[in-house]
């Protein structure tokens, strides 16, 4: 499975370069998302303080959660909240529990049930340092803080409910949770519908993706009929769409979720939130595309991992369904609509949409 954490998998290696200006960007916004970075990490780790844990649990929670990383989602809820005008000190609640959403989703991703990995970040994952059980609950400790740290932003009632339900709603079985659960289902080449409000499985509707976006939203979607690239064979198509499924649900959610969750604690427009969820879908899509496009095409000094390893692992990915070229399209489609999500916000969504260009340039 494609990981994006913010250290060590496909998101933090693209991060971090683009920090440390292997990939390119102004020396202003380096300095921002530094300064930004800094925030969040002292923010985190006051957040730790005073919860009345057990010690072993606090000392299982701190390893996993202060062990670095490029906290792209919680970077994204701060600047995406200064988009909207909004309080810096507001939006730092929001930020801090969308990254313990995302580490407790790491120690239960790296457990030997589901992808069994030994390290995370450059040192020993939690279940190899604590054991399989207290791993289990360290997530589940980081899971339920989340929700708490949301209730304790010092914003009006109504939008703390508001940010609860669009963390959570990305966060479990219509998000990150199903998507994991739609990615084990591949890997043994199931490719399940979706239970309906009867029990019944169904396909899932458009309407479900689009979140209340625009709806223009999902022009640009592999296998979507509104795609002006979609002269593919119908065999092709399931597949395509399953693929969709799995990353919009497993990693989009969560990334669109972090740019509402700043539009949100701004008090930004329906439309801005809109705007914003479509933006952190399309980036999260064209990413994954890039990232399938480098497996084939790449150099591993510069990936940080062997290329080829999805094809010989089988999985489904862009590229086996549809062409080198035709995904490479796709991928600049995406970033074009990600780009025309925000472009009603002006000048000051520049560094979005330097953000959203670099995902298809980048060569690792």
């Amino acid at each position: 499975m494609v990981q994006f954490a913010a250290g060590g998998g496909a998101w933090g290696i693209f991060f971090r370069c683009f920090l440390s200006r292997q990939i390119m960007a102004s020396d202003s916004f380096q300095q921002h998302l530094q300064a930004l970075r800094q925030q969040v990490e002292v923010s985190l780790q006051s957040s730790l303080q005073g919860r009345g844990w057990p010690q072993p649990l606090a000392q299982a929670v701190e390893y996993s959660l202060m062990a670095g990383g490029k906290r792209l989602r919680p970077v994204l809820v701060l600047l995406a909240s200064d988009l909207c005008a909004g309080s810096q000190s507001l939006a730092i609640s929001p930020a801090c529990a969308i990254e313990m959403i995302h580490t407790y989703s790491l120690i239960h991703d790296d457990l030997p049930a589901m992808d069994n990995d030994d390290y995370r970040r450059g040192r020993l994952t939690s279940h190899k340092v604590f054991g399989e059980a207290l791993a289990i609950l360290a997530g589940d400790a980081l899971l339920t803080l989340a929700f708490e740290v949301l209730g304790e932003t010092a914003a009006a009632a109504e939008i703390r409910a508001e940010l609860t339900v669009v963390l959570a709603r990305a966060a479990g079985g219509a998000g990150m949770v199903g998507g994991q659960v739609l990615d084990l289902a591949a890997e043994r080449g199931s490719f399940p519908g979706t239970a309906s409000a009867s029990g019944v499985v169904s396909s899932l509707p458009d309407e479900f993706w689009r979140g209340g976006a625009e709806p223009e939203f999902g022009r640009n979607l592999p296998g979507s009929a509104k795609n002006p690239l979609n002269a593919i064979p119908a065999t092709g198509v399931s597949g395509v769409e399953h693929l969709n499924r799995i990353h919009r649900m497993k990693t989009g959610a969560l990334i669109a979720a972090a740019l509402e969750l700043g539009a949100v604690v701004a008090g930004a427009t329906t439309q801005q939130r809109s705007q914003l969820r479509n933006y952190g879908l399309c980036i999260g899509l064209a990413f994954q595309i890039a990232d399938d496009l480098l497996d084939v095409t790449g150099d591993a000094a510069r990936l940080g991992k062997t290329p080829g390893r999805d094809a010989d692992l089988g999985k489904l990915t862009y590229p086996a369904l549809l062409g080198m070229e035709t995904s490479r399209r796709q991928a600049e489609m995406l970033v074009q609509e990600a780009c025309d999500s925000v472009s009603d916000f002006g000048p000051r969504s520049g560094w979005l949409q330097e953000l959203a260009r670099f995902i298809v340039e980048r060569d690792h």
